[in-house]
This record gives C-alpha cells, sequence and structure tokens, in this order.
C-alpha cells in the first residue's frame, strides 16, 4: 500500500513538472524586451464589494470586484513607469459605500502622487457605487447614450419577518448590552429613535457622495443634490446634466486616455494596453492551492494505511 502511494505521488509530481516546463518555457532564454508607454485598463463588473484581494478558481468565479482588487491594481499602475494614462472599464449596478471610497481614496492618491491622466469609461451599467468611483477622481468620463448610470444615493435595506415567524409558530428573544444592540432585528418592528439613528447615517454617507461628485465633476453642490434623488440616467441625459463629458465607447475612452497621456498610438489609432492577466484554469491546476489539496489526501491515504485494520476510504 505504502509503495502505490508512493509511486503515485512520484508520478503526479513527475507529470506536474512536465507540464509547468511546457507551459512557461526556459525562463533563462528569455530576451528582455523594452516596454512601449501604455494605459493601464482596470476592469469594474458586477457589484463592487469592500474587502480583500479576489482571485477565481477552477471550481469559482468570483462574482464582482472587490475593493482590495481594485485598489492594488491601482497602485500596480502607479508604480509601473510603462503607464502613463489610467482607464477605468466600468459595468457595475454598483454596491458597497465604502467600498466606493476605498478605491475613490486610491484614485485620488494615483492622481496626485503620478499626474498621471484618469478615463472613465461605462457599459451597460455605471450606476451608485459604480458611478462614485468613475467621477470622483476621472480627468474624463464616456458612456453610450444608452448606459444606466447616476442613481445617486445611498439606502439601507432591512426586512421585517415577525408576522411570518408568527405564522409557523416561531418566536425569538435576544439578551443584550443596550436598547440599540439589536437595531434592525428582522423579528420586530423597527422603532422611530432607531429610524432616526439609520437616517442620520444615511444622510451622511449621502453627503460625502455628493460632495465626492462635487468636487470630482467640478459642479456646486446644490447642482449635484439636485440630481441626486436616486433615480438613473441614460447616458445622453447624464451628458446633457454634467454627469459624464462624452458619449462614446471604450475605444472612445482608451484613444482618450492616450492623448492624455502623450502615448503615440499605434496603426490602429489607439495606444497600448496594459490588461490584468486573469487566472486560467491550468494555472489554479498548478497553483499551491491545489499542491496543499494533493498534499492533505496523500497524508490522509498514508495514515489510514498504518492504522491497523482500517478501510481504505477516508471519512471526512
Amino acid at each position: 500500500m505504502l509503495k502505490k502511494i508512493f509511486i503515485s505521488a512520484v508520478l503526479l509530481l513527475a507529470v506536474l513538472s512536465f507540464v509547468v516546463s511546457l507551459l512557461k518555457g526556459n525562463n533563462n532564454n528569455e530576451k528582455s524586451v523594452t516596454v512601449p508607454d501604455r494605459v493601464a485598463v482596470i476592469d469594474i463588473e458586477g457589484t463592487i464589494i469592500s474587502g480583500g484581494d479576489s482571485r477565481d478558481t477552477l471550481f469559482n468565479q468570483t462574482a464582482g470586484v472587490t475593493s482590495g482588487s481594485l485598489m492594488r491594481q491601482i497602485r500596480e499602475a502607479a508604480a509601473d513607469d510603462s503607464v502613463k494614462a489610467l482607464v477605468l472599464r466600468i459595468d457595475s449596478g454598483g454596491g458597497s459605500a465604502t467600498a466606493a471610497e476605498e478605491v475613490g481614496r486610491e484614485l485620488m492618491r494615483f492622481k496626485s502622487n503620478t499626474k498621471k491622466p484618469i478615463v472613465a469609461t461605462m457599459g451597460n451599467t455605471g450606476a451608485s457605487a459604480a458611478y462614485w468611483i468613475a467621477a470622483c477622481a476621472s480627468d474624463k468620463v464616456y458612456a453610450n447614450a444608452t448606459t444606466l448610470t447616476g442613481s445617486i444615493g445611498v439606502y439601507m435595506p432591512y426586512m421585517n419577518t415577525e408576522e411570518l415567524f408568527k405564522k409557523i409558530g416561531i418566536t425569538s428573544d435576544k439578551i443584550k448590552s443596550g436598547p440599540y444592540k439589536d437595531i434592525m432585528s428582522s423579528d420586530r418592528p423597527m422603532t422611530e429613535e432607531e429610524k432616526a439613528i439609520l437616517q442620520s447615517i444615511v444622510n451622511e454617507i449621502y453627503e460625502q457622495f455628493v460632495a465626492t461628485v462635487a468636487v470630482g465633476r467640478q459642479m456646486e453642490q446644490s447642482k449635484v443634490r439636485q440630481l441626486a434623488d436616486g433615480r438613473v440616467y441614460t447616458g445622453q441625459q447624464a451628458k446633457n446634466l454634467g454627469l459624464v463629458d462624452e458619449i462614446g465607447d471604450y475605444y472612445d475612452a482608451l484613444a482618450a486616455a492616450g492623448e492624455l497621456g502623450g502615448i503615440k498610438p499605434g496603426s490602429d489609432g489607439l495606444p497600448a494596453v496594459k490588461e490584468r492577466a486573469k487566472q486560467q484554469p491550468w494555472e489554479f491546476l498548478l497553483s499551491a492551492q491545489i499542491a496543499n489539496m494533493i498534499k492533505g489526501e496523500l497524508l490522509q491515504q498514508l495514515q489510514s494505511s498504518l492504522q491497523p485494520g482500517a478501510a481504505p476510504a477516508v471519512v471526512r
């Protein structure tokens, strides 16, 4: 049994090593290549959430994007001397206000420290937290005429399931340290005092949103507040109202970023692009994650074989 496990492990490692050598090639023979001036493109797709860097796996594609991932990409662009401009390619209905604040702060730091231009371009949607990010530090904001954007506002959802619980015979209670510790509890109505507390929080975040848009778009806060009732606008409506600068697609925005960054365009009239490389399935298979899984499985089999009378199956 031990001999079979050992042989299987050796063969598996040999196959993995061979595949790695084929896919990666011989690094010693690589020639240094001069990197041309280029535009860094950061994709902001799906729900924007606050958190660390996300990474896709073979079996789980991360939904949306995290502030940690976006902040890391912004810093990488800032540290890359070949990057002369930044494009934010956005297709998102929004997300966390905190995530938008984190990314917005990093974009303003990028602009302040590098003096490099930022251009935002919106696809189907660029609303709420996504518009916060687009508007906060961009030199130009592009949208398609049919893009849905705006939605400048804040809301805090909650649900009251008390009547449903009563119908199915469920009651709940709690011991709490203070009168507001279970604020937004779903098993009872919210008190007027609690509503006032949460409304003050929503109002404060809303004012920050309005102020961010006013500074980024160089508009009076009173004008932004008139537009910031939570509604969405088409790209054309947003342009007429001053919320976006130009009607155009991703390539229009890319060309504008190249021009602002002083990048010589290629034969297609566009600057060179630096995009984030997405992890491929084979990269996951050869990653430390799968290596640890294999290692754990082999150890479990080894331990089982050493136990007197142990069955071959592993119980988890």
